[in-house]
């Protein structure tokens, strides 16, 4: 079916449920970033296929809110779709809450599945419509009733993570949050967030692309820790480890009967921001379902010294297979042709020669020319433009490796000369890389404090770009982690803005976007270290783990101060000492120009 005619059918499906507006999110059952096909109902309806974005429709209407990263790809995905693009986040663009206010009237009805939405979120919805007569019905899965040949929900082979990587027990794990939950006065605490119930576990999966999790919810009580997962996806080996660590198992879709159950006699610990609405929407008295930020959030992101050591190991291999990949594409740009998808499968062959390399931690971004410009461009075989020795490609990738997880961006100039114009951008976004890299601050900032640090050098060219400047990086789990982050708006909400720790893994990526010509971004990954304790406090930093050079060629030195200076040749000096013994004569060389101090 075409959009248009999907829209007229899910409006056949409301006037049918006597549902005024209906909203549809991108989600899944667990509040994850990455989904499986089943759930991807906002895509189905708009054709929109950006990892984020919620749909709002109504009879008359319908909106699509993105944020800037898919400003450029949205408007081009739902041209003639009827659909309305709303860019959220530009002045005068009015939120998705506000709007669904603003169009629903006493005595309407706002129907969405409420699987797919988080009690966080509906919460939140009352709150907004508390002075409307509004129903909020979140019982129909209409978009599920005319998606012919929806994919099904699929459960995957998972395996166990050993300590050897893990760095800690899953019986130390459980201890932690049995501690907490008694602390907290309660008997129990359900987990429905795939990478939280993972690093508990020390468990990992298959069931999202690129997040090696496993589809499930896990209750932990005092004496009981049970999983609901996919039947059969452990070896008889791994299960029995799991049995004997107090894990038993259960069905999947088992755990809304057991939360009906005998449970209800004591207090359930959920954390809002992720367990769906309709799990709790089914507890008899929900005084009994006791809200809280979950600590394993916090808990992962603060990596041991084992997941530190391994992660370090794990970015010299990712980094010599990205500096491999950088030297045979400068070396063949002339000679062979190439698009932006025979590039990225060229870069997944150099990550599969390294060693303990499991996967792609998420879609490979690689954007050439104008299609820099698009923050999370996607190449298919429709969209997929051939590469030639002149403008910018826009690199973004990573791998998953068993010693962790790399996210590392490059914006690399393929033959010729850059612009005046092109050396001007890429040096702003290199300072701010750097800038950032070497920030020094108190222990109690967040990275609310030190997102100007990146920002600065376009603001002051009266420059931007519309995303983060950094998101946490889990240890052979999400790419996208929280709660740690580099931005300037503060979020509303319990552990939204968390202060930075010593161990936390956080992305450094500022960009510039101009739309219609190039895209740069920059990014490594920083390892929050403590420097010093005196009589002022603690004094927090950052080590890079990301060794892959930057483009030589782009940078204007005299854009630059000493300090930066300095510190671009310190980065390059450390990528040469960490990653050359693993290159070819050839690329050595290469490498040793690269590096070479400004």
């Amino acid at each position: 079916m075409e959009i248009t005619e999907r829209l007229r059918s899910l409006r056949e499906k409301m006037k049918e449920a006597d549902i005024d507006m209906y909203f549809i999110p991108t989600n899944d059952f667990h509040g994850s970033e990455y989904i499986q096909d089943f759930f991807k109902t906002r895509e189905y309806i708009s054709g929109f296929d950006g990892s984020a974005g919620s749909l709002v429709v109504t009879q008359d209407e319908a909106g699509l809110w993105t944020d800037g990263r898919y400003y450029i790809q949205a408007e081009a995905q739902l041209r003639g779709s009827g659909i309305t693009l709303f860019r959220d986040g530009t002045e005068g663009v009015p939120k998705v809450y506000q709007y669904i206010k603003d169009k629903l009237t006493d005595g309407s009805v706002l129907g969405t599945d409420g699987r797919m939405v988080s009690r966080e979120w509906l919460n939140g919805m009352m709150r907004v419509l508390h002075d409307r007569e509004v129903e909020i019905d979140i019982t129909h899965d209409l978009v599920g009733e005319i998606w012919r040949g929806r994919p099904a929900i699929h459960h995957e082979k998972a395996w166990i993570l050993s300590e050897e990587y893990a760095g800690e027990s899953r019986i130390s794990k459980l201890g932690r949050l049995r501690r907490f939950i008694t602390e907290h006065g309660a008997q129990g605490m359900l987990l429905t967030a795939l990478d939280e119930i993972a690093w508990l576990l020390n468990i990992r999966g298959n069931d999202i692309p690129c997040n090696p999790v496993v589809l499930s919810y896990l209750v932990v009580t005092e004496k009981d820790c049970v999983l609901f997962a996919g039947e059969g996806i452990f070896s008889e080996a791994e299960e029995a480890q799991l049995k004997n660590d107090g894990v038993s198992f259960a069905e999947y879709d088992a755990v809304y009967e057991y939360l009906g159950g005998d449970l209800q006699d004591g207090r359930l610990l959920v954390d809002h921001s992720t367990v769906n609405a309709r799990l709790l929407a089914g507890f008899p008295d929900l005084k009994r379902a006791v809200p809280v930020v979950s600590p394993i959030a916090m808990w992962k992101a603060v990596k041991n010294e084992t997941e530190i050591e391994n992660e370090k190991k794990a970015h010299i291999r990712d980094g010599v297979a990205l500096t491999k990949f950088i030297y045979w594409l400068k070396h063949n740009i002339d000679t062979i042709p190439l698009t932006e998808i025979s590039v990225v499968e060229k870069l997944e062959q150099f990550r599969r020669e390294q060693e303990h390399y499991l996967g792609a931690s998420f879609d490979t971004i690689a954007g050439y020319g104008e299609h820099g410009a698009i923050v999370h461009y996607s190449a298919t075989k429709k969209t997929a433009v051939s590469l030639f020795p002149e403008s910018f490609l826009l690199l973004d990738s990573g791998g998953h490796y068993l010693e962790g997880t790399t996210d590392v961006t490059r914006t690399i100039l393929l033959g010729g000369r850059a612009t005046e114009e092109q050396k001007k951008y890429y040096t702003a976004v290199l300072r701010g890389n750097l800038n950032l890299c070497a920030a020094k601050f108190l222990h109690g900032c967040s990275g609310i404090v030190l997102d100007y640090a990146a920002r600065k050098p376009l603001w002051d060219m009266g420059c931007d770009y519309r995303h983060g400047t950094g998101h946490g990086v889990g240890y052979l789990l999400n790419v996208h982690e929280g709660p740690n982050a580099f931005r300037y708006r503060v979020l509303n909400g319990p552990g939204k803005n968390a202060v930075l720790e010593a161990g936390m893994i956080t992305s450094d990526e500022p960009g510039i976007y101009l739309e219609g010509q190039y895209g740069i971004r920059l990014e490594n990954l920083l390892l929050c270290v403590e420097k010093e304790k005196n009589d002022f406090g603690r004094f927090m930093g950052f080590e890079p783990l990301t060794v892959v050079p930057f483009e030589r060629e782009a940078i204007d030195a005299g854009q630059m101060s000493d300090r930066e200076r300095q510190l671009l040749n310190r980065y390059h000096e450390q990528v040469y000492e960490k990653i050359a013994g693993y290159l070819t004569k050839e690329e050595r060389e290469w490498l040793a120009d690269v590096c070479a101090p400004l």
